[in-house]
């Protein structure tokens, strides 16, 4: 059965996005991008909020991304590998290959779709994750935290059900940066 990953980056303080809505928040580092590079190699397929997909879709639509360097190529090949599932009420239509459109998330759907992979799902998207860990679809957190406080934004995980979380694994990078995998124990 695969995991549903949720992988996000955060501040120090839980948020995604500052005040204005703004995600971009942190500086180029190339050691997190590789470690982000590895951790979706190992994904079948990405769910995500719309707003995340459009973001994430360059590294399909716009190959100047790719042809930045060596280490963007392997990124963008990585992204590209995987199939997408979209979240949105908005989208009339998908600009990438590989990707389906949805209008919501459908739990007993995902439960089928991890119990027939054979490689993990990564959720993107702070609602949409949110929405997956009030279900009871999330195995797994890793977060990317920086080491910054935004003060208010977007939270991280705005999930109204408790979450028992076991950290697994934990990453520290010369930058600063936390890289932390927790295992779901139990929800509600």
């Amino acid at each position: 059965m695969a995991k549903l990953i949720y992988v996000t980056n955060t501040s120090l303080d839980g948020f995604i996005e500052d005040r204005n809505g703004e995600f971009s928040l942190y500086p180029h580092n190339d050691d997190v991008f590789e470690a982000t590079t590895k951790l979706i190699q190992g994904v079948g397929t990405y769910l995500y909020g719309r707003r995340l997909y459009e973001a994430m879709s360059l590294w399909e639509t716009d190959p100047s991304l790719a042809a930045q360097s060596a280490q963007t190529a392997e990124f963008a090949a990585a992204w590209q590998s995987a199939d997408k599932i979209v979240y949105s009420s908005s989208l009339n239509e998908v600009a990438t290959e590989r990707t389906q459109l949805e209008r919501s998330l459908n739990v007993g759907t995902i439960r089928e779709l991890k119990a027939t992979a054979t490689k993990d799902f990564m959720i993107g998207g702070a609602n949409l994750a949110a929405q997956a860990c009030d279900a009871g679809l999330v195995d797994e957190c890793q977060f990317f935290v920086w080491p910054a406080i935004l003060g208010d934004g977007k939270l991280a995980l705005p999930s109204r059900t408790r979450v028992d979380l076991k950290l697994v694994r934990e990453h520290r990078f010369a930058n600063g940066t936390l890289h932390l995998t927790y295992r779901v124990l139990n929800q509600g």
